[in-house]
């Protein structure tokens, strides 16, 4: 079994139709351009309201990705 080192990041993702979707837009766009991304945790959450509704969801993450060698 190797040694696993990883290094993190903050993002923020957002949808107007759930938190689910919002975690899934943010990994899917990091993945463009980080590599080997293995884990996330949600930090936070929030919502936009207009008229009374809930109108919009941020959701943030930290994300892991392995360090190449």
């Amino acid at each position: 079994m190797t040694h696993h080192v990883y290094k993190t990041l903050e993002l923020t993702g957002s949808s107007p139709t759930g938190c689910d979707d919002a975690i899934r837009t943010a990994i899917e766009r990091a993945s463009k351009t980080v590599r080997d991304i293995r884990w996330f945790e949600v930090t936070g959450t929030r919502g936009h309201v207009e008229n009374g509704k809930v109108a919009h969801w941020q959701v943030t993450l930290k994300v892991g990705f392995t360090l190449e060698e």
